[in-house]
């Protein structure tokens, strides 16, 4: 078994832990999920990410489990870091290797997280589209990430596969990730609608499966007349599983702007949305404050596309990953800044959190 699918499978089983302890333990009872649990929770997974960065900086060879200096420049090479080896220095070499490596975990940690806010305004209309109870959030949240972990891992390595492959793939991710950032920036203003009846997922399900035509407490399935049926609230799941499918088709090809190692994009990904359940709970009151956000991911989007459209140039110019970092939190900065320094003249109206289903 290799170095690779052995750090591999412990990452998994720390993140499988970590779950079953949130589920299991923490949260065993269905309840509504208040500011000062989703704070605790949130600062819980902003450490932990936090701790893998410090273990990439001090350890990130581990990873591949490189051993010599020719180790080394393969996987330099092989994922197109952009740093510069010191010759016959492997000490200091792994030292520039680690930090690099740690930069790029953090910037497509950022980037991740970021997105993922976008995904909160689409998870609070779903919930109150379908009139879910709050105290069933964390449930629904809790197995729609668990979905997003595994779907995320085929997708990472399969669009890893294919940038291996045909390197002119970056170049349709550039252009699509800056159409959809100024998509992002033109539409900022509408509101969109999630009609539970015409949704393609439940129309789609309702197809396939038996629906109840009730919620059942937290229930996903319930036997009626010796007949299995799914309840509205494993079509809620489905619908938030359907979302981040569709944010995954951006948030995906952005990192790997960033990063070319499949590794340390995927595990961007798992602690940006294992964080994004308790940042839900965090900022699901408060999020209509930061008006000029959905700006700033436009932005965001865009540069990230042209850094992949000119990315040949910029590593001749000697474009880092420490400057992409800078400019990330930069974007992201200045629109939370300027949304607290500019607020909107029209208050919105905060979604119906508590209300709860027909009987």
């Amino acid at each position: 078994m290799s170095t690779e699918t052995i750090f591999f499978i412990s990452f998994l089983a720390f993140i499988a832990l970590m779950l079953a302890l949130d589920l299991g333990v923490f949260n065993k009872k269905d309840h509504a999920v208040s500011f000062k649990e989703a704070a605790i929770m949130s600062t819980i997974w902003v450490c932990c990410s936090l701790a893998f960065y410090a273990f990439l900086t001090l350890r990130g060879d581990l990873i591949h489990g490189i051993g010599s200096f020719e180790e080394l420049q393969d996987i330099v090479v092989q994922h197109r870091h952009n740093i510069e080896l010191v010759a016959g220095d492997f000490a200091r070499s792994l030292e520039i290797y680690r930090k690099n490596l740690a930069l790029e975990y953090i910037s497509g940690y950022l980037v991740e997280y970021a997105l993922s806010v976008d995904n909160i305004f689409v998870m609070v209309m779903i919930f109150t589209a379908f009139g879910v109870d709050n105290k069933y959030y964390h449930r629904v949240l809790f197995w729609g990430i668990l979905g997003a972990v595994v779907m995320r891992f085929a997708f990472i390595f399969l669009g890893a596969a294919l940038i291996a492959r045909f390197d002119w793939i970056l170049y349709i991710f550039g252009v699509f990730l800056v159409y959809t950032g100024y998509m992002m920036f033109v539409n900022r203003n509408q509101e969109e609608e999630i009609d539970p009846e015409n949704h393609k997922v439940v129309k789609l399900a309702s197809r396939y499966f038996a629906v109840h035509p009730k919620y059942e407490g937290n229930k996903f399935f319930v036997r009626v007349d010796g007949k299995r049926l799914i309840t509205p609230l494993f079509l809620v799941l489905l619908v938030i599983e359907f979302t981040d499918v569709i944010f995954a088709v951006d948030s995906i090809p952005a990192i790997f702007a960033v990063t070319r190692d499949p590794y340390i994009v995927f595990f961007s990904n798992v602690f940006a949305i294992l964080g994004l359940r308790s940042m839900f709970f965090l900022l699901v009151n408060i999020l209509h404050k930061f008006h000029y956000l959905k700006v700033g991911l436009s932005f965001l989007l865009i540069f990230i596309g042209l850094k992949m459209l000119a990315h040949h140039y910029l590593e001749a110019w000697g474009f880092t990953t420490a400057h992409s970092l800078y400019i990330i939190i930069g974007i992201l900065a200045v629109s939370v800044v300027a949304s607290l320094m500019f607020p909107a003249k029209v208050d919105t109206e905060k979604p119906e959190n508590s209300r709860k289903p027909e009987s």
